[in-house]
């Protein structure tokens, strides 16, 4: 049975984050995962409660959420991914499902940010498949 996933977009950064999306769909389909579910949030702060909403379906096996965290003016994106990341973590163990992390930053600058999108994709479809088969 092709274990059916979620994946969490953050619009904020819309564009790249439409690469990511690419990316992970490619990958999904070659490992025999099915992408049940894609919700666009609009941004990290809203990726937990539209994560836990589709981790509490039993037809979700895992989840993988992508987005970006960009070096800002001041420390709010760190601040940001200090709140949202384990509030994520926490979710994957609440409900027992693999979630791959798949968000850039924080503090990554804007020049950093394309050459690393479809790789942090990729490795977060992979983390999800990985658990998936560890877990049964």
């Amino acid at each position: 049975m092709t274990p059916n996933i979620a994946l969490i977009l953050g619009s904020f950064h819309k564009k790249r984050v439409e690469r990511m999306l690419k990316k992970a769909r490619r990958v999904a389909k070659e490992l025999g995962l099915h992408i049940a579910q894609e919700v666009w949030v609009p941004g990290s702060m809203e990726k937990p409660l539209a994560l836990k909403r589709v981790l509490a379906s039993p037809h979700i096996a895992g989840a993988v959420v992508l987005g970006i965290i960009e070096r800002g003016e001041t420390k709010h994106g760190l601040v940001m991914a200090q709140s949202v990341i384990p509030l994520i973590l926490q979710l994957q163990l609440d409900f027992m499902k693999p979630v791959g992390v798949g968000i850039l930053g924080p503090e990554i600058l804007d020049k950093q940010i394309d050459e690393r999108l479809e790789a942090y994709a990729e490795k977060a479809v992979r983390a999800v498949k990985e658990m998936l088969e560890l877990l049964e």
